[in-house]
């Protein structure tokens, strides 16, 4: 039987029709999903009760190789035994609530900025999965913006002014704007990776703008006049028009295009709650990077 999609947001974002992604096997339906995220960029599949290892055995059916490389490996050890599973959650490796001090916790705050998963590694992130396995019983949800249509939305001569940029992602950048503190060594770790900052997307061909917190720097500009072009468009990206906002539900499973969208969390109390979410990312690897690392 064919999915149905029910759009959720004027732009994009899209909920899927009842199926259960741990039979999708047959390439029919994974080419259906991959043809919905090219339209709509963010998938809400509800009531999928996935394994971890299921959960990586589906993104790889979908989109081949797995993300491993994330900036959290560099501080401290995943307590879930696979790099390629990010922990998105609010607990410690015995299961209580991380302290507000928290190097981890302290770290995660910066999952409340607007970003895009993997910039700041080459090949970037392209599929994100994010798994809802503990939601507690006040919001704390998810936000997602279209940078296509911010792209769409922008003024010729602006399209034109970015056209040919190139932007230094260090998600040693994204935190520090918090205060958090690197040590040499870990800053070493992560030098970040270089992108255009406006993108095609291959199969849609839809053009689209390529930001996050981890944007440092335009590549040739002076570095004051690179971030506030760069705050200029992450305001204009993130209007109301262009957001779409998840409440999440236990079991479920959302993708979204990291080449045409940001995303952020909400804050909650998370010193009463408890939140877990398991995220996989696949590695963009059909259209590269402008395949350059910083000095």
């Amino acid at each position: 039987m064919a999915l149905t999609f029910r759009q959720l947001h004027p732009h994009f974002a899209a909920e899927v029709s009842a199926v259960d992604l741990r039979q999708v096997h047959n390439e029919a339906t994974l080419a259906e999903i991959r043809a919905g995220m090219d339209e709509y960029a963010v998938l809400v599949f509800r009531g999928q009760p996935l394994s971890d290892d299921e959960h990586l055995a589906f993104a790889r059916r979908l989109d081949g190789r797995l993300h491993s490389k994330t900036g959290s490996s560099v501080l401290y050890k995943n307590r879930l035994g696979n790099e390629a599973l990010s922990d998105i959650s609010n607990v410690d490796e015995h299961g209580g609530l991380l302290k507000p001090d928290d190097r981890r916790r302290m770290y995660s705050l910066g999952n409340r900025l607007w970003h895009t998963d993997a910039s700041f590694q080459d090949p970037a992130g392209r599929y994100s999965m994010l798994s809802a396995k503990i939601v507690p019983p006040v919001s704390a949800d998810t936000e997602f913006a279209d940078m296509r249509a911010a792209y769409d939305a922008l003024p010729a001569e602006i399209k034109a002014r970015v056209e040919d940029l190139r932007v230094h992602h260090s998600i040693a950048h994204s935190r520090q704007i918090l205060g958090f503190e690197f040590s040499s060594h870990e800053q070493e770790a992560l030098k970040g990776a270089i992108h255009p900052l406006v993108r095609t997307i291959p199969r849609s061909r839809r053009r689209s703008l390529y930001l996050a917190a981890h944007a440092a720097r335009i590549i040739d500009w002076p570095v004051p006049e690179g971030r506030l072009l760069l705050r200029d468009l992450m305001e204009h990206a993130t209007q109301p028009e262009f957001v779409y906002r998840h409440a999440w539900q236990v079991g479920d499973l959302v993708i979204w295009d990291n080449r045409a969208t940001m995303h952020r969390a909400r804050p909650f109390d998370d010193g009463t709650y408890r939140r877990e979410l398991r995220r996989v990312t696949t590695l963009d690897v059909d259209q590269p990077s402008a395949v350059t690392s910083p000095s």
